[in-house]
């Protein structure tokens, strides 16, 4: 069953979809929070992997982040990680108060930008109770690295640059400016990002998931935001709750996940899906499914009933 809730995050009004599982409920549940990609909508990915916890025995929640999709905020297309951050936090506040819902077992699943948010979140709130990633990336990382780590330092200076003078166009009342994230083109994702450039652009601008309120644009604001952030910093302070870390072999961006892990202190688990992209792992049956099971097998153990409180 799916249904249409709402939450306050600082102020904010969070729009969410919260999944349960079919038939009445003898007891309160475990629950799993479900961060988006940035750019994402909790229709897809996110919603994806709520509806398969679900299906598995969980209550999930999949919501859009502030300032995007169905959820408020100004200005519109703002990615900012702190706030982010605090919307993780905010859902399992919601969840918290839910009669479904078991309060002290609540966690939290991260996919791509989110499996960078979904850390900080879960080393700081100690409700989180066990923490997951699903190709998960440092966006702060992303933006002043590459998605491979091999960038030009130049481009994260020129963007900067850029955002230097959007902030001053918009003080001077000139309107707020944005920055597409992707290109017009296939050809163009392909020539400019390569192999992992052409899955983004074929996942959220095709019709294999695109949706009219996943984000094309983001604000120039955003950028000094994004590149000051570093998601995986406090990542020992997660433990002792456990942390699954999934991640597919032929990801670009797997290193960012094993620099990650290598920092973790125990229970912490690198979980490998054999052949799948970053992108693979957003919806392709082949490559979520086993990651489903891996997490509804983490979940299961790190929210049991059984489970000593750390």
């Amino acid at each position: 069953m799916r249904r249409d809730v709402t939450f306050d995050s600082a102020g904010i009004t969070i729009a969410g979809h919260l999944f349960t599982p079919d038939g009445e409920p003898t007891e309160p549940r475990a629950a799993v929070v479900i961060g988006h990609p940035a750019g994402g909508v909790k229709e897809q990915a996110a919603g994806l992997y709520a509806r398969h916890l679900a299906e598995r025995g969980f209550v999930a929640l999949a919501f859009d982040a502030a300032y995007q999709g169905e959820s408020g905020g100004k200005p519109r297309g703002l990615e900012d990680p702190a706030q982010r951050v605090e919307d993780l936090k905010a859902a399992v506040s919601f969840l918290s108060t839910r009669t479904e819902v078991d309060a002290d077992r609540i966690g939290a699943l991260g996919i791509c930008a989110s499996g960078g948010y979904v850390i900080p979140a879960s080393a700081t709130d100690h409700r989180i109770k066990a923490g997951a990633t699903v190709s998960g990336v440092d966006v702060g990382r992303s933006y002043r690295e590459g998605p491979d780590g091999t960038q030009n330092p130049a481009v994260i200076q020129g963007l900067l640059d850029m955002a230097a003078q959007a902030r001053t166009a918009e003080a001077r009342g000139e309107g707020i400016g944005y920055f597409p994230i992707f290109p017009a083109t296939a050809e163009q994702a392909h020539r400019l990002g390569g192999q992992h450039g052409l899955e983004g652009f074929d996942y959220y601008c095709t019709d294999r998931a695109q949706h009219p309120r996943s984000a094309k644009e983001f604000t120039w604001s955003s950028m000094g935001r994004i590149a000051a952030f570093e998601a995986f910093r406090f990542i020992n302070l997660i433990a002792p709750r456990p942390l699954l870390m999934i991640v597919g072999t032929e990801a670009i961006t797997r290193h960012m996940t094993t620099d990650a892990y290598a920092e973790a202190h125990q229970p912490k688990q690198l979980h490998w899906i054999d052949g799948a992209s970053h992108v693979d792992l957003y919806d392709k049956a082949q490559y979520v499914d086993p990651a489903v099971e891996k997490l509804t097998e983490f979940f299961g153990a790190g929210l049991s009933k059984d489970t000593p409180a750390p």
